[in-house]
């Protein structure tokens, strides 16, 4: 590995203090650093435009928090490059590599000594009237939820092209395994090990109690109808950073992505650690 791209919590000083100390030393050590071109206006070195980095680069060093990586993540798309997250502030669910072990870790990566999980991602596709509005690669969930003063919605639901039910709820959430801690969790999903091949589907305050969130393969497609007034405010939101408002008859379709994110993790934990931390399990 020459080529290592940089991204970062842009705005945040302490981000961007960190990644001129890596900058530097991947210089020392013989490598080229792509520094994210936001990022490398504010360190006044050369950038390179952030579409340009996965033709180039042999691995990507994100630092700051999850959300930073999760659209870094979507960056790199297709791409198959391993994608170091460093977490400059609490530890994450998926930037697990604390600050102080970044350069041990960049040593054993450029040494080919690293763990690497893959991780599923979505491919969502929105069509209105039978044309393609938008297409995005997701890692943690594609949302479909209500505005704060819009009625319940109707959400048809199809999996592989069988009825599964027309939801009656404040949105619904499908997500990928990595996801499964996200929105999901907090709406009442389930956690899923991140190393499953599944989809989960979850209902957000779902009019009938008896409409719970549901497991199913990851091969499934998953179609959604929107069905409600033109007047109510209805939005997808992917990843929870990108958005666009929905309209009565609108379909998203959802299906595993090609290709997988491929996250360096830390040798010194495990995910049900980082579990126990994050949630506090075990604390009175």
């Amino acid at each position: 590995m020459k080529k290592i791209a940089v991204f970062a919590k842009v705005h945040d000083p302490r981000c961007q203090g960190v990644a001129g100390e890596l900058f530097s030393w991947l210089q020392k050590h013989g490598c080229e650093p792509l520094v994210e071109a936001h990022l490398a206006r504010h360190l006044a070195c050369p950038g390179v435009a952030a579409e340009d980095i996965p033709s180039r680069a042999d691995m990507v060093v994100v630092l700051g928090g999850d959300g930073t990586l999760i659209s870094t993540a979507r960056i790199i798309g297709e791409r198959d490059i391993p994608i170091l997250g460093v977490n400059l502030g609490s530890l994450g669910f998926l930037t697990e590599i604390a600050l102080d072990e970044l350069y041990p870790a960049l040593e054993k990566c450029l040494k080919g000594d690293y763990r690497v999980s893959e991780r599923l991602m979505l491919h969502a596709v929105v069509t209105r009237d039978g044309k393609e509005m938008a297409s995005h690669l997701v890692l943690n969930d594609v949302v479909i939820n209500k505005g704060a003063l819009a009625r319940i919605v109707d959400l048809k639901t199809k999996v592989n092209s069988l009825d599964l039910t027309t939801f009656k709820a404040d949105g619904l959430i499908i997500s990928t395994p990595t996801g499964s801690t996200g929105y999901s969790l907090s709406a009442g999903g389930p956690i899923v090990n991140p190393s499953m091949n599944c989809i989960v589907i979850t209902p957000i305050c779902p009019h009938t109690l008896t409409n719970r969130p549901i497991v199913i393969d990851d091969g499934s497609d998953v179609e959604v109808t929107v069905n409600s007034l033109d007047d109510e405010d209805i939005y997808l939101t992917l990843d929870g950073q990108v958005g666009l408002e929905l309209r009565s008859g609108d379909m998203i379709h959802v299906r595993r992505a090609r290709h997988t994110a491929k996250l360096v993790m830390s040798k010194e934990r495990d995910y049900f650690a980082v579990l126990r931390t994050k949630l506090k399990w075990g604390e009175r």
